[in-house]
């Protein structure tokens, strides 16, 4: 493993757990949100964002956190290993609200300078439908390189550190 994705809903640990993986393995964690939002949640243009992307894919080794369906294709090619955290949205809610809480108004460590956290009803409906919406799309992506790439995929917390604990 040394270039990795790690996708799954907001909430559900993906910047925690790249850190926690990025420590056992002396990888470097490269957090999509910090890339892509400028201050004040001003969004990198296309072009930019994929010529960023292009860019930092060329890396030796890596873990990159986030979503960003638009770009899978881009970075699928480039990764050996992807980890989807395949959480409850129940969980992926609540721990986006406790996030909310805890960080209102300050901008955590795995997002772009500027960007505070804040209270939008559209980003907790978003993480509500996450997997109506988003994990049906992801995974139809991800079979199109289930040859090339290993997918790992946890459907709780306790099997994700239990994966940690085995490396």
């Amino acid at each position: 493993m040394n270039k990795i994705l790690i996708l799954g809903p907001c909430g559900a640990g993906k910047s925690t757990f790249s850190q926690k993986l990025s420590h056992i393995l002396k990888i470097p964690v490269l957090h999509l949100d910090k890339l892509f939002w400028k201050p004040g949640w001003v969004m990198t243009e296309p072009s930019k964002w994929n010529s960023l992307l292009k860019h930092k894919l060329q890396e030796d080794a890596w873990i990159m956190d986030g979503n960003y369906g638009d770009t899978l294709d881009l970075r699928l090619p480039e990764a050996d290993t992807v980890i989807f955290l395949n959480f409850s949205k129940y969980l992926c809610v609540l721990r986006v609200i406790k996030r909310i809480i805890t960080s209102y108004g300050k901008t955590r460590p795995d997002m772009g300078e500027g960007c505070t956290e804040r209270w939008d009803w559209g980003f907790i409906k978003y993480v509500w439908n996450f997997p109506k919406q988003e994990k049906p799309r992801v995974f139809t992506i991800l079979k199109k390189y289930k040859k090339n790439v290993k997918i790992l995929t946890f459907n709780s917390p306790s099997a994700l550190n239990k994966f940690l604990l085995s490396l």
